[in-house]
């Protein structure tokens, strides 16, 4: 009777043990597809950007080192998305939204530019690809979270040792991207 009774525990442990490796590997992997969702829309904002800069660029007194600073910052993006640096993303991403910002505002002082057609699909079509990312950075963070709260419960904690199941970074962003933001800057007032 005692051999089945430890026989019959054993298969309860083991059943759980494989449904825990189960919601690790399940948690695991969604941090992985909200990642990839997140990068298919920086992917297609990258895109968009030169556009944008090609079609300000037409219009010869525009500020040049606002440009400059939004080529910088998407190369920033696309070199920390790619190491998976999540607090260099955070800064780059930061200052891509700053530099975005500062083109839309001073667009405000060309008329012309405002009425250009193309410039004001790329400008909804680039908010739009701003307001996604901002929702994939959420999924991304919240299933960030997921995972590294069930890697450190028990006994989900000894199985993720075991099998090198690790924490994954959260996407945190620099005092830039969480600061008020300063109309009159903006402006240039």
């Amino acid at each position: 009777m005692s051999q089945y009774l430890v026989l019959g525990l054993l298969a309860v442990a083991l059943v759980y043990g494989v449904g825990l490796y189960n919601q690790l590997v399940t948690v695991k992997n969604a941090v992985a597809k909200a990642w990839a969702n997140m990068e298919v829309l920086q992917k297609q904002r990258h895109d968009e950007l030169p556009k944008l800069v090609e079609v300000c660029k037409q219009y010869q007194q525009f500020e040049q080192t606002t440009l400059q600073n939004v080529i910088q910052a998407r190369a920033l993006v696309q070199t920390a998305g790619q190491r998976g640096d999540m607090l260099a993303l955070g800064q780059a991403e930061g200052a891509l939204r700053a530099g975005l910002g500062r083109i839309f505002a001073v667009a405000e002082a060309y008329p012309e530019l405002k009425a250009n057609e193309n410039f004001m699909q790329l400008q909804q079509r680039i908010s739009a690809l701003e307001n996604g990312i901002a929702d994939r950075r959420e999924f991304y963070n919240d299933a960030v979270n997921i995972n590294n709260t069930q890697i450190e419960l028990f006994p989900g904690s000894v199985l993720a040792g075991l099998f090198r199941f690790g924490p994954k970074p959260m996407l945190e962003f620099g005092a830039q991207e969480t600061a008020d933001v300063d109309m009159k800057q903006l402006f240039g007032r």
